[in-house]
């Protein structure tokens, strides 16, 4: 197998390897190990697997993070295994779903630099998503690597950091994304903390900020909303980023504790994509977003 750098700060491609098959220990430690320092690792050429063989390697670093029950559709209407989450601009048929369809509104909200599930209690490690289908043009995803940021930032504003909390809301991104109706969500996922900084697993300290994350903890709201997007704003700065043009068979793994990431625009009207995210946890039960143990298929 060939490794390869993507980016001067993070990020790498695995070349020859085949998913099609059982990960082996050798592979899963490679993928760990390549994780821990690239924090964003590009597996090429899986177009040939299924949402099995996705499932599988996953379950091989962790216990999935299942998506919630509210708002999905029913099994004899799913298009995939409920394991997964549906990054795409499809209806429950497989065609481009309507303009002013739910889904196209929540995908709005992703266009802003994030961190996966942050909203979460439940730590999440990393996501890992494959394109099935992929644009022919545009619809790059961004990535930014939040430890090089952490590192980059001014003494006098991590020794202001350190040791601060955030609160993270799934409602209040899709709000800053334009959905407007957002009560069922603030039910269903309320506000959760975590610190502004944290020791990636390489031993290096990273910011943990983004789209979800809305107030300081003891902070004034306006005060605490500022010191996140200066911190943000910081953090986007175009070194920073490495965009990521997708292939047919690309599975992109990055590690959510220690990156960014965003979608950009594309013609969703015009063009198909499909992509399948599982997302999984530190530790502990495979559990929906909702903090809810669901039974999942083996």
């Amino acid at each position: 197998m060939e490794v390869n750098r993507l980016h001067p700060l993070f990020g790498a491609e695995l070349i020859g390897a085949d998913l099609a098959q059982e990960p082996d220990s050798l592979l899963v430690q490679l993928v760990e190990e390549l994780m821990r320092e690239h924090a964003l690792l590009v597996i090429r050429g899986q177009s040939h697997i299924g949402d099995d063989e996705h499932i599988r390697f996953s379950r091989a670093f962790g216990p999935l993070e299942l998506p919630p029950a509210m708002g999905t559709p029913t099994p004899a209407k799913r298009r995939f295994r409920p394991e997964l989450y549906d990054a795409s601009n499809l209806d429950e048929n497989g065609e481009i779903a309507a303009a002013d369809s739910l889904r196209l509104k929540f995908n709005k909200g992703n266009e802003i630099f994030h961190s996966d599930s942050s909203f979460n209690q439940l730590p999440t490690k990393w996501s890992l998503l494959l394109g099935h289908i992929v644009t022919p043009e545009r619809g790059e995803t961004e990535f930014i690597d939040a430890r090089a940021v952490y590192e980059a930032l001014p003494q006098e504003m991590k020794d202001r950091i350190e040791g601060l909390e955030a609160e993270h809301s799934f409602a209040h991104s899709r709000e800053r994304g334009g959905l407007k109706e957002t009560g069922a969500i603030r039910n269903a996922l309320p506000p959760a903390r975590h610190p502004l900084v944290r020791v990636s697993p390489s031993g290096r300290k990273s910011l943990y900020i983004g789209s979800h994350a809305f107030s300081i903890v003891g902070m004034d709201d306006a005060e605490g909303k500022a010191l996140l997007d200066e911190l943000l704003a910081f953090a986007s700065q175009p070194h920073f980023i490495y965009a990521h043009k997708w292939r047919q068979g690309d599975l992109v793994i990055w590690d959510n504790r220690c990156t960014l990431h965003r979608a950009t625009t594309f013609d969703y009207l015009k063009h198909k994509r499909d992509l399948r995210r599982t997302t999984i946890n530190e530790y502990g039960e495979e559990r929906s977003s909702n903090g809810m143990v669901r039974e999942a298929k083996a």
